[in-house]
């Protein structure tokens, strides 16, 4: 049963890998009803291999628009031994990135913010939306939090590019020393998929982070949201 699910999984993607081929870069592929028909499959089974696409980058799915087969981008990579921001990560490679949608708010924390931050309940903080762009593709939706007396909106007003870190390490006021990460796949939430122009559930790679000074003070808790097919990470281990 198992070898007759692959082979129409493998006779599912080749032809819709030939149908993406034919479409030039930019266009509307026909939608998920003609698409199954003319495949000759499920919905369902149609919106597994379509997925395998999306993650690579190659497709993009637009609420409420449709299907459209990507120009083709750089992809930014990087190792994730040494911390560093999406617009250091895409210099490296000559891509420029610029942040979309910000959003610079001073409002309560929340009960895990506090936690994490280290904060006395009811404290403020600055909290830092924005979707950052690739050549016009929506490529990361980013969200940080950080103690208004390590950064408030004011400090933002003007010149802001999308980088808390970039901005903090210009500042130095405050010596970084490392940053604590949780990494792993995610399904996007209503908002986030809204705001990177895809669908919801659909999978994203997430990092959490703690970004902590000399004196051991959390000064930047970040969540990032990254469309896989346009990041690439990864870690050098050593051999024991």
């Amino acid at each position: 049963m198992s070898v007759s699910n692959n082979s129409v999984s493998h006779r599912i993607h080749d032809q819709l890998s030939r149908i993406i081929a034919s479409t030039s870069p930019g266009n509307r592929l026909p939608s998920e009803p003609a698409l199954a028909e003319q495949l000759r499959v499920s919905r369902a089974s149609l919106r597994e291999a379509m997925r395998t696409f999306e993650t690579q980058g190659i497709i993009r799915r637009r609420q409420g628009s449709g299907t459209y087969v990507n120009h083709p981008l750089q992809v930014i990579e990087s190792g994730l031994e040494v911390l560093e921001s999406i617009e250091t990560m895409a210099k490296r490679i000559g891509l420029s990135v610029s942040p979309k949608a910000l959003s610079i708010v001073r409002r309560i924390a929340k009960e895990e913010e506090c936690r994490s931050l280290k904060l006395e309940p009811y404290s403020e903080v600055t909290s830092v939306t924005r979707v950052m762009l690739a050549k016009n593709h929506a490529v990361a939706y980013l969200v940080d939090v950080l103690p208004t007396d390590i950064l408030s909106p004011e400090d933002l007003s003007t010149g802001f590019t999308g980088s808390i870190l970039d901005l903090l390490l210009q500042r130095g006021e405050a010596e970084l020393t490392v940053s604590r990460a949780e990494i792993k796949a995610v399904t996007a939430s209503s908002q986030v998929a809204r705001a990177l122009g895809i669908q919801r559930g659909d999978v994203l790679l997430s990092i959490v982070s703690e970004l902590y000074s000399e004196d051991g003070r959390v000064v930047d808790l970040s969540n990032s949201y990254f469309l896989p097919g346009y990041f690439k990470f990864h870690v050098v281990r050593r051999v024991e």
